[in-house]
């Protein structure tokens, strides 16, 4: 609140025209709605849990296993690597490759890989997901190609 007391001319009561500009109310406005924001960002933050692999390359020589990759295709096929499965009978097939690649690791426990084609329906995939993790196999990984 600003007022201008004293000044040129005028008679005894007269004040004259303020036109400066009042900032207070601005700074008011302003500083509440920075503490509004500093309340509501930490909120809108999620964690998202990552299972990262170590950036230590592997010695040389050492030969690298070659990933179990899920296809899911747009017409509705799955596919283990180039073997043809169903929803119904993916477990069993992944357990059985899984098993056969790497004996010394449960099935559960190895790394899965799902690639998807760009007409899947997202259904289709949540559906794979959802089956793979309904019998214990956590360790799946997305598959992202470039365009």
């Amino acid at each position: 609140m600003g007022a201008k007391l004293g000044g040129g001319g005028g008679g005894r009561f007269d004040l004259g025209q303020n036109s400066d500009i009042n900032v207070t109310p601005f700074v008011d406005v302003m500083l509440v709605l920075l503490i509004i924001f500093m309340v509501a960002i930490p909120a809108a933050t999620v964690s998202i849990k990552l299972d990262l692999p170590p950036a230590i390359p592997p010695p040389p020589g050492t030969k690298v296993k070659q990933p179990i990759l899920i296809n899911i295709q747009a017409g509705g096929g799955v596919f283990i690597g180039d073997k043809g499965t169903t929803l119904a009978t993916l477990p069993a097939d992944l357990s059985r490759t899984l098993t056969a690649d790497d004996p010394t690791l449960p099935p559960t426990q190895q790394r899965v890989y799902i690639r998807a084609d760009k007409a899947v329906r997202y259904g289709d995939f949540m559906s794979v997901m959802n089956t793979l993790q309904g019998n214990g196999f956590y360790q799946v990984a997305l598959i992202n190609e470039e365009i």
